[in-house]
């Protein structure tokens, strides 16, 4: 005698959710180039890599730029960016 069983897909119980903490946990990377030519010269070359994680997956992977950012981070040490010229006399621009 047969037992029939119900036939389960991976995709059935799979939520938004499900997915967004799938890759976030994992990684995800999209890579590619686009190539501008116009008789046979290369005017554009655009690389683009998206990396998709959280931020401790990025941490494990060595990715960490936004610790030195002092914009993103208040932590990370501040520029220091020359003074900004005035048309005051009395300041002497560099």
């Amino acid at each position: 005698m047969a037992i029939s069983r119900p036939v389960t897909h991976a995709v059935e119980g799979s939520t938004l959710a499900d997915i967004l903490e799938r890759v976030l946990d994992k990684g995800i990377v999209i890579a590619g180039d686009i190539k501008v030519n116009l008789v046979e010269i290369e005017l554009l070359t655009l690389q683009i890599r998206l990396v998709v994680c959280s931020v401790d997956k990025a941490i494990e992977m060595g990715m960490d730029w936004w610790t030195h950012n002092p914009n993103l981070c208040s932590r990370a040490p501040a520029r220091n960016l020359p003074p900004e010229p005035t048309d005051d006399p009395a300041v002497k621009n560099p």
